[in-house]
């Protein structure tokens, strides 16, 4: 008798959102240090290139200390992560070449499992803070280059630094606008634009995610409602098996009990008829 293998969201193994927001942050670094390496940029803009892939840096030294936090064997996890933690480094550009390693690992991963995108759907919520966190550091990072380097060449441009490009990143992308710095330009004032409306969707997700935080019922509650359904459908089922064995056992106490009562009938019948 051969059992039919079902396949589920949970028997499919797979890179994490996290590990694949890891893996486009380190594509990102990557891509960073070889432009400020072999790029022929001006100081302020190769600044910036900096200061983003310091915040990238960040992010990494948080998700390895967080790991590391949540390991229950420390001394496995610093023995397959700390070339994780040598390419966070931060001010050290020939480490950034290590998160090779990491893209790799994690480009294994996806060529391992059976499907990438059943793994996000498993983990929406997962999903949607890693992409979140993808997005913020693109867009920062597009914005703040994009209109250092468009308003540079203006005259009357009021951003000129790295640290002003990425203020007015910063402020367009939340939609405060303070005002002190802006664009001049037309295609700066495009960027503006683009970079505004970015900041909507991004905060309107953000809204999503945290409303379905608060709202909508875990995964692990799902499951545990799941299982507690299952289990309350064996138990049912095993009460109904139960009580059906113990009519069968009644029922053939009964036939035993009335084929005993006929023997004794055709016995008194046979006594009564005797002479």
């Amino acid at each position: 008798m051969f059992e039919s293998k079902r396949w589920t969201l949970k028997n499919i193994d797979g890179p994490s959102p996290f590990e694949l927001a890891m893996m486009v942050l380190s594509l990102v670094s990557v891509v960073i240090v070889l432009t400020i390496t072999f790029g022929r940029l001006d100081t302020e803009t190769n600044k910036v290139l900096l200061y983003i892939d310091s915040s990238i840096c960040m992010i990494f030294l948080s998700k390895f200390f967080y790991g590391l936090f949540k390991a229950r064997n420390k001394t496995y996890y610093l023995r397959h992560h700390w070339i994780d933690f040598v390419a966070s480094i931060p001010a050290i550009e020939a480490l950034r070449f290590a998160r090779i390693f990491q893209i790799l690992r994690v480009i294994r991963l996806i060529r391992m499992s059976r499907s990438l995108l059943i793994p996000l759907l498993r983990q929406r919520k997962q999903t949607t803070l890693a992409s979140l966190l993808v997005a913020m550091v693109l867009i920062l990072a597009t914005a703040s280059v994009l209109i250092l380097l468009v308003e540079s060449a203006e005259p009357n441009a009021n951003i000129q630094t790295a640290e002003q490009a990425i203020w007015w990143a910063l402020v367009t992308i939340s939609t405060v606008g303070y005002g002190d710095f802006y664009p001049v330009s037309t295609i700066g004032h495009v960027i503006g634009g683009l970079v505004i409306i970015s900041g909507v969707s991004f905060f309107g997700v953000i809204s999503g995610y945290m409303a379905s935080v608060f709202v909508a019922p875990d995964e692990t509650e799902r499951q545990e409602e799941q299982d507690a359904k299952e289990a309350h459908k064996e138990q049912i089922n095993s009460k109904l098996e139960a009580a059906l064995e113990q009519m069968q056992q009644n029922q053939l106490q009964m036939e035993q009990n009335q084929q005993e009562m006929l023997t004794e009938i055709t016995k008194l019948r046979l006594q009564l008829d005797k002479p």
